[in-house]
């Protein structure tokens, strides 16, 4: 027990002029997650966005679904599905504009593709072939991340960087709920509030961080209400309302634009595949816990609310479908498909000069590699025999 535990002893308090640096009632979110779809809100989004959004999530379902079978067949080493979440990977692409940058994690390729990456591309690094796939410049997307919560803190840098800069540019960097457990989630959202960054964190609260529910991770009121603690707003948005997801992420990236500073966006969705393929989830879920969430489908709510407005015939599903199974034809025959890799790119791009240790590690490939060559004319010539 300490002197200031004890009963009657003195306790000092602050002087009269403490007060909060910041109103925290603005900063809460709402009480519950916010929707648009099926209610009177809906009534005024622009039809020519809804078609737009509901052709991305069509396609971003068969895109899931193609992946998860190049998985199976063993053309991809690991493939982080994001069936069910799609409504959160779409709309945070159509949030940017062209100058932004987006911070995505491994199961974030949906949003890379929804942005106008190569789905092949935004495949490579999940088949083991390249550093990254893409160029990150080129594109404005960062590589996809599979340590959690690093790319936070380098979202945050950028950010604040164009802002010293002067360069219109905000960053929207996505997360799921496990990694907001990690101490870069903590020290990204403490830089961006302080320097005012224009950076949008999205958390995409899918239930689970691989086995473990969003219960044994946090006791906050929600994954939003942190953002309250950092000095930002936090907006708690059904993450299966493509609509309203597209309306909080813009309304977040437009305030970042202005100077406004960072927002903490929690999407409350559901992870409806596993973790990956290296993950039995019937472990730790139910299937009538799956069932209730298949109710509440991402494209099943935007296709109710496109067919009620007499906005979606079935000539315009038919001709998204008929697009996404192109999509999928082409992704599965590239993928098919051994391309021609040098074992030296091991050690390209990973600094502009290299170090004396890549340089040694270099060499020793080499005379592995040449070895090897001088070796197989004879290997062959014995097999012959």
């Amino acid at each position: 027990m300490t002197v200031l535990e004890q009963p009657g002893s003195y306790r000092p308090t602050p002087p009269p002029a403490w007060r909060p640096r910041t109103d925290p009632a603005p900063l809460l979110p709402d009480a519950e997650p916010y929707r648009v779809l099926g209610t009177e809100a809906a009534g005024g989004l622009d039809a020519g966005l809804l078609l737009r959004l509901y052709g991305h999530l069509v396609r971003g379902r068969r895109y899931n679904g193609q992946a998860t079978a190049l998985t199976r067949q063993g053309r991809l080493a690991v493939y982080p599905s994001s069936a069910g979440q799609e409504a959160c990977e779409v709309a945070a692409a159509l949030a940017l504009q062209e100058q932004d940058w987006l911070f995505p994690s491994y199961r974030d390729t949906l949003a890379a593709v929804a942005r106008g990456l190569d789905p092949v591309q935004a495949l490579t690094l999940l088949r083991g072939d390249w550093h990254t796939g893409y160029d990150p410049h080129e594109h404005r997307i960062a590589p996809l991340c599979t340590p959690l919560a690093t790319q936070l803190p380098h979202a945050v840098g950028l950010a604040h960087a164009a802002r010293l800069k002067g360069d219109d540019v905000v960053a929207l960097a996505m997360v799921g709920d496990g990694g907001t457990s990690e101490g870069d989630f903590h020290e990204a959202l403490n830089f961006a509030a302080v320097w005012r960054a224009p950076v949008v964190f999205l958390v995409q609260n899918n239930g689970f961080a691989i086995s473990v529910p969003l219960a044994k991770q946090t006791a906050a009121p929600s994954l939003a209400h942190k953002a309250v603690g950092y000095g930002m707003p936090g907006r708690l948005v059904d993450g299966n309302d493509v609509a309203a997801v597209h309306e909080v992420l813009t309304d977040a990236v437009r305030r970042a634009r202005e100077g406004g500073g960072p927002t903490l966006v929690e999407a409350v969705t559901y992870r409806m595949d596993a973790h990956t393929n290296a993950d039995d989830a019937t472990r730790y879920r139910s299937e009538a816990e799956v069932d209730t969430w298949r109710g509440h489908d991402p494209i099943a709510l935007l296709e109710q609310e496109l067919t009620e407005r007499k906005l979606l015939d079935p000539s315009v599903v038919a001709a998204e479908r008929e697009a996404a199974e192109r999509m999928a034809a082409d992704l599965r025959d590239r993928m098919n498909q051994d391309p021609p890799l040098d074992p030296m790119d091991l050690f390209t791009h990973v600094y502009a000069q290299q170090t004396a240790q890549l340089r040694e590690q270099a060499e020793m490939l080499r005379a592995e590699l040449a070895a090897a060559a001088e070796a197989a004319p004879a290997t062959r010539e014995g097999a012959q025999r």
